[in-house]
């Protein structure tokens, strides 16, 4: 069976992404194509030693740089362009062209100083996919964390988990493990917002009214999941391995424990989407952009989810 290839977007162009991007492209054994401004590609394939032109399995969809790139040197010029790559991907998904995305890393900051609100890629492909609610979920160090809630200031983090997001992320989740991942009953663990789940309400009322509530309607509707639980056992060997995947309640509750056990090697899904899309587990790298030296070991990672996810 012929597959069409996979598009990566090479991400912001001052930063690591494009050298990741070529470096993982280049060693991937199934077709890609590289989204971005092929001077820009041809400059990165130099700085990681991967001939040009570049191997058979790898094209280039040629999009130009809106103002001329700079490594480690952001310029809002380029954030049309950061933009322009993802749509580029996104209509490609869509279409069939492609059959997965995986995106290099973006600097929303940059964006945002041009004039155009950015919260992050996983908003971004919601909207412009038409998704009513997507899952942020990093998968790495032998765990699959979700995120109930994701570029969001802590002080907001409370009023934002109602019972109708917990009910929809919870969805999506369990129905992307089961559609994407081929877990038949998926095993979800969902962690408490305050230290101790609550303490019996005495640090906090957020587990006995929203979250304990969303479990028990969730496992009406079929869903194994089990909680609210302590954050801080949760994530110990012996509590993860009764888990397919743990449902946090926002960024920095889960991701600092996958990532402490995976930094470089984990990978960023979006579920709910009706495309797949990965991407890596950190950011742009200014100070290392144009030296060849980043580690594409998070991007190599990210294009071998995508192709495991859009075979299953």
């Amino acid at each position: 069976m012929t597959h069409a290839p996979i598009a990566v977007t090479t991400g912001e162009p001052a930063g690591i992404g494009p050298e990741i991007a070529v470096a993982a492209a280049a060693a991937a054994a199934f077709p890609t194509v590289l989204i971005g401004d092929q001077a820009l590609l041809r400059a990165a394939a130099a700085a990681v030693r991967v001939p040009w032109p570049l191997p058979a399995h790898v094209a280039v969809q040629h999009v130009p740089c809106e103002a001329p790139p700079a490594p480690g040197r952001l310029d809002a010029g380029n954030a049309g362009y950061v933009l322009r790559l993802l749509d580029a991907a996104i209509e490609g998904c869509r279409s069939g062209a492609f059959r997965a995305m995986a995106t290099a890393p973006v600097h929303k900051g940059v964006i945002n100083d041009a004039g155009i609100p950015f919260t992050g890629h996983t908003e971004y492909l919601a909207e412009r996919t038409g998704t009513p609610h997507v899952v942020m979920m990093l998968v790495g160090g032998g765990m699959r964390v979700a995120l109930a809630t994701t570029h969001l200031p802590l002080a907001r983090v409370p009023a934002a988990i109602t019972a109708a997001l917990l009910a929809a992320t919870l969805d999506v989740l369990d129905g992307d493990l089961r559609r994407r991942f081929g877990i038949e009953r998926p095993r979800i663990g969902v962690a408490g917002l305050n230290p101790h789940a609550g303490e019996g309400g005495h640090l906090g009322r957020e587990e006995i009214d929203v979250i304990a509530p969303a479990v028990v309607a969730a496992r009406a509707r079929g869903i194994d999941a089990d909680g609210p639980l302590p954050a801080d056992t949760l994530f110990v060997t012996t509590m993860l391995s009764r888990f397919d995947a743990v449902l946090a309640m926002f960024h920095d509750q889960g991701l600092p424990v996958l990532k402490h056990a995976s930094f470089g090697h984990g990978v960023n899904v979006t579920l709910g989407l009706p495309i797949v899309r990965t991407s890596v587990d950190h950011g742009t790298a200014l100070d290392l952009a144009g030296g060849g030296t980043a580690d594409a070991g998070s991007m190599k990672a990210a294009l071998a989810l995508a192709d495991e996810l859009s075979r299953a």
